[in-house]
């Protein structure tokens, strides 16, 4: 994943800081987030879930709401409305860019606001909600005791997530004027709404209330345990991979041919997280995995480990070799399996001199039909020219290269 860092005009005309991810490979279709109340564009859920979606394909832009993060402007001058017209400006500047939004993503307030902007965005053909209320006045609840001092003063500072923002009664009267029944009535786009039974700050009704008055086709998945803020790497990666699958549905996404970089034949590992191991694996335009370490070792357990992988390969390799033939031949093969581990052993266990230890892949071939004993035995020859197998006995040689140019992922803090 490549970050493009650079700001548009919000509706105050002050400049909007903003991220966007792009895909090592192929472009499929690009998103546009929008952070929760008073958050930042790089809120962990918010930088989780893009990264993630830039490993499936997508590029994604989040920003920074007027007078939030490194954005300019006062936040005491904002509203709801301001809010949805910032979002609005922001897929401007991506459809200028070339990069029109197919899918508008918000989490929490923001959330209400992509279900606003949704109609100002005629590119957008698909609609999420991450913990959104169906009554933008809700954020309200969280303003205690200070509510009374902004409707005295026009302004107070309010404690929200650890630090203090200044909030107008501005921003009270726009929200407790705001309705999303209309908006969400005649969103006439997909919409999926995922929300938490156990969130504290946004209650679940919230979601009920707006799959209730959403048209179909809409969908609601649960985000089980998890908190409103996504706080937890395992739910913003899970929310990320249910919003990537749906989508595919929605925004029939077509799958291009990979870059010149990337031809066919190149397996691209891209690390998905860097404060564990886990890495996406494309190949072409059409083919991702997951590899990963078990948690015993530090990983998060979301995919093979690198040496499953390579076991993985031999077991396939060997059983579609075993099917050629049998296909070639005739032979009454029904079905096949293939259980492959593998460890180290010391050499002359194996008669083999060249290292004290070395790697040994156990294959156990379990052969369905009715066979006779000689085809049986020829399949087991057959099995040990498999090209995986010759490859991981006659051993390659790795050349590897290191590229000097600058990295583009690579950024000076803002």
């Amino acid at each position: 994943m490549s970050t493009q860092r650079f700001t548009f005009a919000g509706h105050g005309g002050h400049d909007l800081a903003a991220r966007l991810d792009m895909p090592d490979g192929p472009h499929l279709a690009t998103a546009l987030f929008a952070h929760c109340f008073t958050c930042g564009k790089d809120i962990l859920a918010a930088r989780r879930i893009s990264a993630r979606l830039a490993g499936m394909g997508f590029a994604v832009l989040r920003f920074d709401f007027t007078g939030l993060g490194h954005s300019g402007g006062e936040f005491a001058n904002t509203t709801f409305t301001s809010n949805v017209e910032d979002l609005r400006l922001a897929a401007q500047a991506l459809a200028e860019r070339g990069l029109a939004p197919d899918l508008l993503i918000g989490h929490s307030l923001g959330g209400a606001a992509v279900l606003r902007a949704a109609g100002e965005i005629p590119s957008a053909r698909a609609v999420v909600t991450i913990g959104a209320p169906y009554d933008p006045a809700h954020v309200t609840h969280n303003f205690g005791d200070a509510l009374d001092k902004i409707r005295a003063d026009g302004s107070a500072e309010v404690q929200l997530g650890g630090r203090a923002l200044r909030v107008g009664a501005a921003f009270l009267d726009d929200v407790s004027a705001s309705s999303l029944a209309p908006a969400v009535a005649g969103l006439h786009r997909a919409l999926l709404i995922l929300h938490a039974p156990r969130d504290n700050t946004v209650g679940i009704d919230n979601a009920t209330e707006i799959f209730r008055a959403a048209h179909h086709p809409k969908s609601f998945v649960t985000l089980d345990e998890a908190d409103h803020l996504l706080s937890r790497p395992e739910d913003a990666e899970y929310a990320a991979e249910v919003i990537a699958a749906w989508s595919r549905r929605y925004l029939a996404l077509r799958s291009p041919a990979p870059p010149p970089d990337v031809p066919e034949d190149v397996i691209r590992v891209t690390e998905a997280d860097p404060d564990g191991f886990l890495q996406d694996i494309t190949n072409g335009p059409h083919h991702h995995i997951l590899a990963d370490e078990p948690r015993a070792y530090g990983g998060t357990d979301k995919g093979m480990s690198p040496y499953s992988l390579v076991a993985a390969g031999l077991g396939a390799c060997t059983s579609i070799t075993l099917r050629m033939y049998a296909r070639r031949k005739g032979f009454p093969l029904t079905g096949i399996r293939v259980d492959v581990t593998h460890n180290k052993v010391h050499a002359q266990d194996i008669e083999v001199s060249v290292s004290p230890r070395i790697d040994q892949f156990q294959r156990v071939i379990r052969l369905h039909g009715d066979l006779s004993q000689s085809q049986r035995q020829k399949l087991l020859e057959i099995a040990e020219k498999c090209p995986v197998h010759r490859t991981i006995e006659a051993g390659a040689k790795v050349v590897t290269h290191l590229l000097n140019e600058p990295d583009a992922a690579t950024e000076d803090p803002e």
